[in-house]
């Protein structure tokens, strides 16, 4: 029981780094984020330290965590190491070959996203399904890879804040709409058994997700939870 509590603490906390909740810098203290969760201290005491372990934050003897401060540079090379991991995983799993289930699950989060953008404004209510399409599709395709180190570097890639694929920017449409293409183009791409298309178009799709975010990034960087958000990729 108490893993399973402490993987839901690390997810929150990790979650909350990602939105700016808990800003660059800020020492976290065990007492003040168990009272908020309304947890023990045991829960908290190893969420910090699985965060501390991804790299999300920083441990000092005698002062405990702090979030760690990414500069710009850290989180544009995630974004360099994600584009050519999602890239490999691609053409791995084209080059494999799709599982039914795999095409059904990714042709199921196009679908979603269809019916979502198909409304033509993006309402506050679809954002978070959308953006659990959006996880669902690039973790379907990571596992099509067969390679566990695929998975295992790409998660540690999408550790820095701005860089993960989990939390996105969700103000204009036609930024959305162009990326979900990419997503249809992707997915395609590898049913079709077309490796090298398939990772060129899966580093596109992220290496455009790279540009938005250095357009994007000092407002980010600036505002809280409310604006905190990241591209879609």
């Amino acid at each position: 029981m108490m893993n399973t509590l402490a993987d839901h603490v690390t997810q929150t906390l990790r979650t909350w780094v990602f939105q700016g909740v808990l800003r660059p810098g800020e020492r976290l203290e065990e007492i003040p984020l168990a009272q908020k969760l309304g947890v023990s201290r045991t829960p908290i005491r190893a969420a910090l330290a699985n965060l501390g372990n991804e790299g999300l934050l920083e441990h000092q003897p005698k002062r405990g965590y702090s979030v760690r401060v990414y500069q710009y540079e850290d989180v544009i090379g995630a974004y360099e190491v994600r584009a050519v991991l999602e890239g490999l995983a691609c053409r791995r799993a084209a080059q494999k070959g799709l599982s039914s289930l795999a095409i059904s699950q990714l042709k199921a989060c196009l679908a979603h996203g269809d019916a979502i953008l198909d409304k033509g404004v993006l309402l506050p209510e679809d954002h978070a399904p959308y953006q659990q399409m959006n996880v669902t599709l690039h973790e379907t395709l990571l596992e099509a890879a067969g390679n566990s180190w695929l998975s295992r570097f790409t998660n540690q890639a999408q550790a820095a804040p701005f860089a993960s694929d989990r939390i996105m920017l969700w103000e204009d449409h036609g930024v959305i709409s162009r990326s979900h293409q990419d997503h249809h183009r992707i997915v395609t791409a590898v049913i079709e058994k077309d490796g090298a298309r398939a990772e060129q178009l899966m580093r596109e799709h992220i290496y455009f997700a790279g540009l938005l975010l250095r357009d994007n990034y000092e407002r980010l960087s600036r505002k809280g939870a409310e604006d905190a958000v990241e591209p879609d990729a």
